[in-house]
C-alpha cells in the first residue's frame, strides 16, 4: 500500500475524543514508588498525548473531552490552548467528578509501571449531547481511543462520534488502548471494542490489545495476518500490529505488509512511546508517505519520547524527528 486518501477540502486536520488527565511522573528514576518523593506534573492521557503530538507536528487540532471544575482541570484545558489545540469540545463537569491521576514508576528503562486514579473521573462522564458533530465533521481524521469505551456515558459519545464520522467522510483511528482497571470485564472489553473496530479505517494496537480485541473471534493462534484480514472485511484499509522491542507491522488492505524501523534510544522511561508513534506514523500518512516511510517517522518520534522524562511535553517536532533519523543514520 502506498498511502492512504484524506479528505483534502476539510479545514482541520485532526480531532481526538477521550481521555485527559494529569500524568505525574517519578522525579527520582531507578527507584519503587514507595521510595519516590517527588512527582512532575504534566497533561496525559494517551488521545491527549497524541493531539499534542500531532500540533507540535504543525496540524491543525481539536480535543473533544471533559475536564474536571478543578485546579487540574483548568491546567489541562490552559495546555491544550497553549500547545495551540482548540479546545471548543471540551466541557467542564459540575457535578464533582475529579480528574484521574497517573503516578508512575521508574524503577528501570525496561521496569516501569503505572498507578492509575481513576474512580469518578471526568473524562469518562462526556455525554452524547457534549459531542460537537461539526468538530467531526470539519477534520480529516478522528482519532478514538479505547480507554473512552470503559463506562457510560462516554462510551455513547464516542459511539456517536464514530457515527458523525463515517456521516461526513471523516477517516477514524482507532487506538486500542487497553488499560484493564478501567473495565468490569474481559468480555464486556471486547464487545465494545469490536463495536469501534468494525467503524474505523485504521486501527492501531499492540498484539496483547488485538487478543483481547478478538476474544470471541477465535484467533487462537494469534495470527497478525488472520487479525488484518478480520477488519480488513469491515471497514479497515490499515491495521497496526505493535510487537514492543520486535517492532511493528502494518498490514493494507491491499495484502501489503511493512515492517517498521527501529532507532536506537537512551531509554528512561517505557509509557509514552505508544502515542508518540502514533502522531508521528498518522503525520506521515496525512503527508502522502508511503506507509513505510510514515512507520519510519512514528518509531524515530516515539524513540525520542522515551528518551526524555515526560510524555506530553517531549512530543517532538518534524525537525526534532528527521535530526534524529539522520544522526541515527550516521551514528
Amino acid at each position: 500500500m502506498d498511502s492512504i486518501a484524506f479528505d483534502s477540502g476539510k479545514p482541520r486536520d485532526f480531532v481526538a475524543i477521550g481521555r485527559l488527565c494529569i500524568d505525574l511522573n517519578a522525579n527520582e528514576i531507578n527507584r519503587p514508588m514507595e521510595e519516590t518523593m517527588t512527582f512532575t506534573k504534566y497533561v496525559g492521557g494517551s488521545p491527549a498525548n497524541i493531539c499534542i503530538g500531532m500540533s507540535r507536528l504543525g496540524q491543525s487540532a481539536a480535543f473533544i473531552g471533559k475536564v474536571a471544575d478543578d485546579q487540574m482541570g483548568r491546567f489541562i484545558l490552559q495546555y491544550l490552548r497553549d500547545n495551540g489545540i482548540e479546545t471548543s469540545g471540551v466541557t467542564t463537569d459540575r457535578t464533582g467528578a475529579v480528574t484521574g491521576l497517573a503516578f508512575t514508576e521508574i524503577k528501570s528503562p525496561e521496569d516501569c509501571s503505572i498507578l492509575m486514579y481513576r474512580d469518578n473521573v471526568a473524562d469518562l462522564l462526556l455525554a452524547p449531547e457534549e459531542v460537537d458533530e461539526a468538530l467531526i465533521a470539519g477534520s480529516k481524521v478522528l482519532l478514538v481511543s479505547g480507554t473512552a469505551l470503559a463506562k457510560s456515558p462516554s462510551r455513547e459519545a464516542v459511539l456517536l462520534a464514530l457515527r458523525y464520522a463515517r456521516k461526513h467522510g471523516t477517516k477514524v483511528v482507532f487506538d486500542i488502548d487497553y488499560r484493564p482497571y478501567s473495565w468490569a470485564s474481559p468480555e464486556e472489553t471486547a464487545i465494545y471494542y469490536h463495536l469501534a473496530a468494525e467503524k474505523s479505517d485504521i486501527i492501531i494496537g499492540t498484539r496483547e490489545e488485538f487478543d483481547m480485541l478478538e476474544r470471541f473471534d477465535g484467533n487462537a493462534e494469534r495470527s497478525d495476518e488472520a487479525t488484518a484480514a478480520q477488519w480488513f472485511g469491515c471497514r479497515a484499509e490499515l491495521v497496526v500490529i505493535k510487537h514492543g522491542k520486535d517492532g511493528s507491522i502494518a498490514y493494507g488492505k491491499d495484502g501489503s505488509s511493512h515492517r517498521g524501523a527501529i532507532f536506537p534510544a537512551k531509554v528512561i522511561k517505557t509509557f509514552g512511546a505508544g502515542d508518540s508513534y502514533a502522531a508521528g506514523f498518522l503525520y506521515g500518512l496525512m503527508q502522502g508517505w508511503s506507509v513505510g516511510r510514515s512507520m519510519a517517522f512514528g518509531s524515530a518520534s516515539a524513540s525520542i519520547v522515551i528518551s526524555s522524562h515526560s510524555c506530553s511535553d517531549a512530543m517532538p517536532t518534524v525537525r526534532q524527528i528527521e535530526d534524529y533519523i539522520e544522526a541515527s543514520q550516521h551514528a
